[in-house]
């Protein structure tokens, strides 16, 4: 089958694009060859698909279902929120997620005994924006004796730590598979309605399971891409493309459990959470490279991400260097790093896996970063700094934690809060196509781009103005559509005519 795209604006430079079995076979402005369809795209834009480097389906997708709190403004609503919805609709178990205290008025999340009040004996699961941290109520908390005591764990105020694991994988327990799979269905044609072909799933024992993350890798159809790492050490690598994502040295700045050198400004009797020695991680990403499987870590904190420079280099001495950078390990956040730690890892082929809508939510000189480290916040995300030492960036959205939404990333990496950590257009652009491709292990030169013999992997816009291949991407301009997305040749979403 000869497929032409006539009548557009091609990300390179062409008006039209021929797709035959899956592939592009030709490119142009002039006379096109002949073609069995003609799709006319009456000027809309066409570029690479999306990959969204760092997701949790099926998180993500509970929230269709459950209750979405990043829109909450105050403590108060918050609480009216799940007030509502109990009694709107009685559930065994009300999964929530995305309230942030640094933005209310109260600066503080309920306690427990205020969450209590409003859910009844319904048990209920509150994840924090950054996933670090929940708020649960009595009635979960029965479910999970474990979390007592545990390290993170409080009587009144929101679970970290051990404390905030337990009572996750109480929560999980509690979804029957049904919700499961809807969710991750509901996620992944989102993701697909966005530009999005590829997604790499980051599963861990204590994000969603190993069942769940089997079903997701087994998920088949006219469906996103799943790319899967799971994120715990010394098992078996199985379907997971690697023992990498959430495998966590710390924790995050919000929930103040991200390793820091230095006490956080706004509660200075801790320093966070270091949860992987130096040794730790070279062993891991020693026992990664000789199997042939990519590692990787999440790392956040100054503290942590010296710990990892650390273990880099004495997996180096273990296994060559020469091997450590062939095996193209990753790091996801790396949020507070160094440009000599940047030239060191990028000397050993490390993918930094990250997320600018982070620096869009929290950074500036009133955000949640400047809140939590005070002037640290300035250097944090420094995108510039790894792109010019030559670390290969993969942005994604750690959904739930931030929206899917690859043109708002790509402007986010652009427009950075602090000058001169953003990064061209282009380059945040190849950071969200080429960059994934990269960062799941591909060789294939072509992968992410619209070139003749690449893997027909595409999305169609409707894309007012454009800046040279993209569109203008300032901070108050619209952002494009998406008629359809395209992979492998074959359509995973098209908008209803």
């Amino acid at each position: 089958m000869r497929t032409l795209l006539a009548d557009g604006r091609i990300h390179g430079g062409a008006t039209a694009m021929l797709v035959e079995d899956g592939v592009i076979a030709w490119l142009g402005s002039g006379e096109p060859p002949a073609a069995d369809a003609v799709v006319p795209l009456g000027g809309a834009l066409v570029t690479p698909a999306f990959v969204d480097a760092h997701v949790h389906a099926t998180s993500t997708g509970l929230l269709r279902t459950g209750i979405d709190l990043t829109g909450c403004g105050s403590l108060a609503d918050c609480l009216d929120a799940v007030r509502d919805r109990v009694r709107a609709e009685p559930v065994a178990l009300l999964w929530g997620h995305g309230w942030d205290e640094t933005a209310w008025p109260e600066n503080r999340p309920p306690s427990r005994p205020e969450l209590d009040a409003v859910c009844d004996a319904t048990s209920v699961y509150l994840s924090r924006v950054d996933v670090h941290s929940a708020l649960v109520s009595t009635a979960l908390l029965d479910r999970a004796p474990g979390a007592r005591g545990a390290p993170g764990w409080s009587v009144t105020a929101p679970l970290a730590r051990d404390a905030h694991h337990h009572v996750r994988r109480a929560a999980l327990a509690a979804i029957t598979p049904q919700q499961h799979r809807a969710a991750q269905l509901a996620f992944l044609r989102h993701a697909a309605s966005m530009g999005i072909a590829c997604v790499h799933e980051c599963g861990g024992p204590d994000i969603s399971g190993a069942v769940d993350f089997a079903d997701l890798l087994a998920l088949s159809g006219e469906l996103p891409q799943v790319v899967g790492y799971w994120g715990e050490r010394d098992v078996p690598v199985d379907a997971a493309h690697g023992l990498a994502g959430d495998l966590f040295v710390d924790g995050a700045l919000g929930s103040r459990t991200a390793a820091l050198h230095e006490p956080y400004a706004d509660q200075p009797d801790t320093s966070g959470a270091r949860y992987l020695t130096a040794d730790e991680i070279a062993e891991h990403l020693a026992a990664c490279t000789t199997a042939g499987v990519q590692g990787g870590f999440h790392v956040i904190g100054d503290a942590a991400v010296a710990t990892v420079v650390e273990g880099f280099a004495r997996a180096a001495k273990r296994v060559g260097a020469e091997a450590l950078s062939g095996a193209r390990h990753r790091l996801e956040h790396l949020e507070m790093i160094d440009a000599e730690q940047a030239d060191q890892l990028a000397a050993l082929g490390v993918v930094a896996s990250v997320q600018p809508l982070f620096d869009a939510y929290w950074g500036g000189p009133e955000g949640m970063y400047a809140q939590r480290v005070g002037a640290r916040a300035a250097a944090m995300n420094p995108f510039r700094t790894l792109h010019d030492a030559g670390v290969v960036l993969a942005f994604g959205s750690d959904a739930p934690v931030t929206a899917v939404d690859p043109w708002a990333t790509v402007r986010a990496a652009v427009h950075h809060r602090t000058p001169g950590s953003g990064v061209p257009p282009d380059v945040a652009f190849a950071a969200h196509t080429t960059g994934g491709w990269h960062a799941a292990g591909s060789t294939d030169p072509l992968a992410g781009r619209l070139a003749v013999g690449a893997p027909a992997t595409y999305a169609v816009w409707d894309a007012a103005d454009l800046a040279g291949d993209l569109p203008r991407l300032d901070p108050d301009r619209p952002l494009p559509t998406c008629l359809r997305t395209v992979h492998d040749g074959t359509t995973i979403f098209e908008v209803e005519s």
